[in-house]
C-alpha cells in the first residue's frame, strides 16, 4: 500500500524561492545563484517526502513561476513577442509572466487567471491555429535526472493534454482548440518517451478538467488522448481533483490508464463507484487527506471510510492527498507562537505526508496500541472544537430577515443622489486601494513588531506616509482618493487579525502566483468584530482633503475563500458571520463621514463549484453575503466593489445582483475582452475597467490607455465608466506608479476633451 504525493509546495518554508526570484529580477544575484536556491529546495522537499514514506517523489511540481507556464515552454508554446533570438530559457518564462526579464526585450505579459476554483494563478497559454508543439525546454527532464542522481525514484507530474487545452486561449482567427489535439498528443508522446528513456516507471498526468461537466466533444478528446498515450513505455496515473468525477465514471473507467487518482475529500461518495469498476491490474490512488486546507485530518474516520476498499484492493490501493500540496503552507514545525487552541488542530504540507502514513498504519494494524492512540487523539480534538461556539454570533445570524440584505432604494435612485453629492466629472479616476509598500514602510512595521517603536510612534510615522500618499494623488489629479493602506500587510490578514474566531500563523505562506505569497487567516471559531478596524485611518485620510477618500474593506466572500476556514460548519454560514462583521464596519465608516466605501471581492468567482449545475446554490449565498455587508447604509453612500483575474461571462447576473454602485475589474491583460460580458448583459450600474496591468513593471503610454478606454466605451455607455488600474499598487514602486498614474489621468483628460 504505497503513499502518494501529488505535488509539494515549492516556495520553501521561509519563502526562500520568493526572495531569490525577486533578487534575480532586481539584478542582485545571478541566474546560477537562483538555480542553486531552487535545487536546494527540491532536495529538501524530496528528502522530507521520502522520510514520510513516499516511495516515488513528484518531479515537475517545481516551477520558477508557474507549472502551466513551464509546460508551455516545454511544448514550445511561447508567444512570439516573448521569444529571444536563441532557445527558450528561464528569462523567456519571466518575460511571459512579467513582461520583463533581466535579458531580452520588454513585451506585454500573458494573461493570468485563477486555476480552476483556487486562489492560485496560472499563465494562460496562447495558442494559434497553426501551433507547433515540440519539446523545446528541458526543465522536466533535468529535474528527473537530478532526483535520480540523489537516489530518489522520480514520478514526473504534468498537467494532462486535455486540461492544458481547456485552460488555453486561442489567438488570431477563431478556431476550435480541440483541433490542436493530434499535434499536442505527438508532443506528449515524445515527452513520455523521454521519461521512459530516463528509467521512469510512473508518470502522473493531472486532468482536473474532469471535475467539470464536460460535453461530448471534450469527453471524446479525453478518450482519444489516453488511447493515444497508452502505448507509452511508462505507467500513467490519471489524476483528478478539486471535485468529484462520478458523473464521468463510464468513460473514465474505460480509459486505458494504469492508475486513477480520486479526490475523496470533495467527493467521498465516488470511491465505491470507481472501486467497483477498477480493472484487475489498475491501481486506485485515494486522495483522503485535504491538500487545500490546514486542519488536521480525522485519520480514524478516514480509515473507517476506506477500510473495506483497502481490504479488497490491498497493494493496488495508494493513499494520497486530495490534490497537490501547492495550496498548503509548508511546515508547521517552524510555527512557535501559535495559539495553543490551534496547534493540535493543524497540519501543513510536511505534516500531511505524516498523516498519510498514519492512515496506512490504521488500515494495516487497526488494533495496535499506536492505532488506538491515534483514534483517541482524533476524538478528543473533535470534542474540543464542538465546545467553542459563540452563542451571541449564532443568535445574531438566526435573527436576520430578508430586509437586512437590501438597500433602501434601487440603483437609479441612489445614482441620482450620489451624483448630486459628489459632482464627479465624466470618467472619474480612482485607484483600487493600496499604494507601494516601500522598504521604509515594511521596516516601520518590523521595528514596531519588535518593540523598537511604540504604538504612538508607529502611528505617527504611518500618518506621515498617508499624508504623502494623499498629496501625491492630489498632484496627479485623481478624483476619488484612497489612503494607501500603509498600515496593512495583506488585504485579508489585516482584517483577520482584528476579528474574533480567527487565528494566524507566522510562516503559513502559500503561493498565489510567481513570487507573490499570501498567509491566509485560520478561521477556527465563530466570527465577530470586537471593535472598529479601519475607521480611524479613514477619518484621518479624509481630514487631509476635500476630495472623497474611499473607505477600503475586504469583502466577506474573499475573506472566506482566502482563509483556511473551519470545516465543522458550512461555508455559507461562515460567510454570513463575516458579512455581519464587515457590515458593522461599513456603518461605522458612514457614520464618521466616509461617503464612498469599497468592499473588495476579488475571490467571488473562484468559489464557484466546478460543476455548473451546482453554481446557483453558491451564487445565492455569496451574493447574499455581499449584500448583507453593504446594505446598512443610506442612498448617498456609494458602495464600490473590486474583482480581478476572473471570467465574468458566467456570473454576470450574480454580479449585477450584488447591486454595488460601482464595480472595478481587471481587463487590461485581456485588452478589454472581459467587458464583453458587461456589454451583452447591459450591466445597469457603473463600471471601472482597469486600463493598465499593475503586475508588470512596464509604464503604459497615454495612447495605449486612451485606446483601452475607447474600447471600453464601445461596450459600456461612457456615463457609466470609471478609469482605474487593474488592481492595487502595493507590489510596485513609486517610480513605477507615478508615471503610470500620470499617464492614466492624462489619457482620461484627453478623452474628456474629445467628448466635450
Amino acid at each position: 500500500m504505497q503513499l502518494n504525493s501529488l505535488g509539494f509546495p515549492r516556495i520553501g518554508r521561509r519563502r526562500e524561492l520568493k526572495f531569490a526570484l525577486e533578487k534575480y529580477w532586481r539584478g542582485e544575484i545571478t541566474q546560477a545563484e537562483l538555480r542553486e536556491v531552487a535545487s536546494e529546495l527540491r532536495r529538501t522537499h524530496w528528502q522530507w517526502q521520502t522520510a514520510a514514506g513516499i516511495e516515488q517523489v513528484p518531479v515537475g511540481d517545481f516551477a520558477f513561476y508557474d507549472q502551466v507556464l513551464t509546460l508551455s515552454a516545454t511544448l514550445n508554446a511561447i508567444p512570439d513577442r516573448h521569444r529571444g533570438e536563441g532557445a527558450i530559457d528561464l528569462d523567456t518564462l519571466f518575460r511571459v509572466a512579467r513582461g520583463r526579464a533581466p535579458t531580452g526585450q520588454d513585451a506585454p505579459a500573458s494573461e493570468m487567471t485563477k486555476y480552476f476554483n483556487t486562489n492560485y494563478h496560472y499563465l494562460v497559454p496562447e495558442l494559434t491555429q497553426n501551433q507547433d508543439f515540440s519539446i523545446a525546454y528541458e526543465q522536466f527532464f533535468d529535474e528527473v535526472s537530478e532526483a535520480q542522481a540523489l537516489g530518489y525514484k522520480a514520478k514526473p507530474v504534468l498537467l494532462g493534454p486535455v486540461s492544458y487545452l481547456h485552460l488555453a486561449k486561442t489567438v488570431g482567427q477563431e478556431f476550435d482548440k480541440l483541433s490542436l489535439l493530434p499535434n499536442l498528443l505527438t508532443a506528449y508522446a515524445d515527452i513520455l518517451a523521454r521519461f521512459a528513456a530516463q528509467g521512469v516507471e510512473w508518470v502522473q498526468l493531472d486532468e482536473p478538467v474532469l471535475a467539470l461537466e464536460l460535453d461530448t466533444h471534450w469527453q471524446a478528446a479525453m478518450t482519444k488522448t489516453y488511447q493515444a498515450l497508452s502505448t507509452a513505455n511508462v505507467k500513467v496515473l490519471l489524476a483528478s481533483y478539486y471535485g468529484g468525477i462520478a458523473h464521468h465514471q463510464a468513460f473514465v473507467s474505460a480509459l486505458p490508464v494504469a492508475g486513477l487518482h480520486l479526490d475523496l475529500v470533495t467527493a467521498p461518495e465516488q470511491l465505491a463507484v470507481f472501486a467497483d469498476a477498477l480493472g484487475q491490474d489498475q491501481i486506485l490512488s485515494a486522495g483522503v487527506v485535504n491538500g487545500r486546507n490546514v486542519w488536521a485530518a480525522d485519520i480514524d474516520l478516514i480509515a473507517e471510510r476506506i477500510g473495506a476498499v483497502a481490504g479488497d484492493l490491498g497493494d493496488r490501493l495508494w493513499i494520497g492527498t486530495s490534490c497537490s500540496l501547492l495550496h498548503s503552507p509548508v511546515d508547521l514545525d517552524v510555527e512557535v507562537k501559535l495559539l495553543p487552541v490551534l496547534r493540535k488542530q493543524l497540519a501543513f504540507a510536511k505534516q500531511k505526508l505524516l498523516e498519510l502514513s498514519k492512515v496506512r498504519q490504521l488500515l494495516l494494524a487497526p488494533s495496535s496500541d499506536e492505532a488506538q492512540k491515534i483514534s483517541a487523539f482524533c476524538i478528543a480534538r473533535r470534542q474540543a472544537k464542538a465546545q467553542a461556539a459563540d452563542k451571541q454570533v449564532v443568535d445574531r445570524v438566526s435573527a436576520l430577515t430578508a430586509a437586512d440584505y437590501e438597500r433602501a432604494n434601487d440603483f437609479s435612485v441612489r445614482q441620482s443622489v450620489q451624483q448630486r453629492k459628489y459632482q464627479l466629472p465624466l470618467l472619474p479616476t480612482t485607484t483600487i486601494g493600496s499604494f507601494p509598500q516601500t522598504p521604509a514602510i515594511r521596516g516601520l512595521r518590523s521595528r514596531w513588531r519588535k518593540g523598537e517603536l511604540n504604538d504612538a510612534q508607529y502611528t505617527e510615522q504611518l500618518q506621515q506616509v498617508t499624508r504623502d500618499t494623499i498629496d501625491r494623488q492630489l498632484k496627479l489629479g485623481i478624483d476619488v482618493l484612497v489612503h494607501g493602506e500603509a498600515e496593512r500587510n495583506d488585504m485579508v490578514e489585516y482584517f483577520g487579525k482584528q476579528l474574533a474566531g480567527v487565528g494566524f500563523s507566522k510562516n503559513g505562506w502559500v503561493q498565489s502566483y510567481g513570487s507573490r505569497c499570501v498567509k491566509p487567516p485560520l478561521i477556527y471559531g465563530d466570527v465577530s468584530r470586537p471593535k472598529a478596524m479601519t475607521v480611524e485611518w479613514a477619518k484621518f485620510a479624509q481630514s487631509l482633503t476635500d476630495k472623497p477618500v474611499k473607505g477600503m474593506l475586504t469583502g466577506p466572500v474573499t475573506i472566506l475563500h482566502w482563509s483556511f476556514a473551519r470545516e465543522d460548519i458550512s461555508r455559507d454560514a461562515i460567510a454570513t458571520q463575516l458579512a455581519l462583521a464587515i457590515r458593522d464596519e461599513v456603518v461605522d465608516l458612514q457614520n464618521v463621514g466616509i461617503g464612498i466605501i469599497q468592499i473588495d471581492e476579488p475571490a467571488f468567482r473562484e468559489g464557484l463549484p466546478l460543476k455548473q449545475s451546482e453554481w446557483q446554490t453558491y451564487l445565492d449565498w455569496a451574493v447574499n453575503a455581499f449584500k448583507l455587508s453593504a446594505a446598512g447604509v443610506t442612498d448617498e453612500t456609494q458602495i464600490h466593489t473590486h474583482m480581478c483575474y476572473s471570467e465574468f461571462n458566467d456570473t454576470i447576473g450574480a454580479i449585477a445582483a450584488m447591486d454595488a454602485d460601482v464595480i472595478t475589474i481587471e481587463t487590461s491583460r485581456s485588452r478589454m475582452e472581459l467587458l464583453n460580458a458587461f456589454e451583452d448583459f447591459e450591466y445597469p450600474n457603473e463600471i471601472g475597467p482597469g486600463v493598465y496591468d499593475i503586475h508588470s513593471p512596464n509604464t503604459p503610454s497615454v495612447e495605449a490607455m486612451v485606446h483601452l478606454i475607447e474600447k471600453a466605451a464601445q461596450k459600456v455607455p461612457v456615463r457609466q465608466l470609471w478609469v482605474n488600474p487593474d488592481c492595487g499598487l502595493k507590489t510596485r514602486t513609486w517610480d513605477e506608479v507615478e508615471p503610470a498614474l500620470k499617464n492614466m489621468v492624462d489619457a482620461t483628460r484627453e478623452l474628456r476633451r474629445r467628448l466635450g
